[in-house]
């Protein structure tokens, strides 16, 4: 009985010692951790309208609701934040044939499905009228006036020849893609749009 109670004792202190050196662990890899801030950082891609649409919506959702809100705008989610009476922009054919296949500004944007012929977009933003649903660039001014960060993608640009002018004003100076990691890393959500 002794010899039972002597090993029962054993395994309880071993067993404990151990679980407070696993809590111990737990805790010093817990202050490293990176603290989540209230914020939400969308990684804007796409530039169809139906990729601008919950962009814009969700990142002026956030922001009204008190939440830190960013978009960096990245490839073809680039061409939402191009001033619309811009057309062909860039130094080489390349660059130019690129701006004109993209139609630039969030107002000329296509949807991703569903175009039929140019009649798409039009019947979408109607729909959208008729709900009182804001269009893309009123909730892109709207974003900017609740504090939104939007922030262009400065490689993007490089590539598709586009300049600071090129784009709308009111957003912040062009960033990489470090830059853009740092801004999701202490983000409580991150989106990819």
């Amino acid at each position: 009985m002794s010899a039972t109670t002597t090993t029962e004792t054993e395994l309880q202190t071993t067993s404990l010692a151990d679980l407070l050196r696993r809590v111990e662990a737990l805790e010093a890899e817990g202050s490293k951790q990176i603290k989540k801030k209230n914020k939400l950082t969308i990684i804007a891609w796409g530039g169809n309208l139906d990729q601008i649409w919950p962009t814009t919506i969700l990142a002026t959702t956030a922001a009204a609701s008190g939440m830190e809100s960013s978009v960096f705008f990245t490839f073809w989610g680039l061409f939402a934040i191009v001033k619309p009476g811009v057309r062909i922009t860039g130094d080489n054919w390349m660059q130019k044939m690129m701006s004109v296949m993209n139609p630039g500004s969030a107002q000329k944007a296509k949807l991703s499905r569903y175009h039929f012929a140019g009649a798409g977009p039009a019947m979408f933003k109607k729909l959208a009228q008729d709900h009182q649903v804001a269009t893309p660039d009123e909730l892109i001014a709207l974003a900017s006036d609740l504090g939104v960060r939007l922030i262009p993608c400065q490689m993007t640009m490089d590539l598709l020849g586009l300049k600071r002018e090129d784009l709308i004003d009111g957003l912040e100076e062009p960033i990489g893609a470090a830059t853009a990691l740092a801004e999701m890393r202490d983000a409580a959500v991150s989106l990819f749009i």
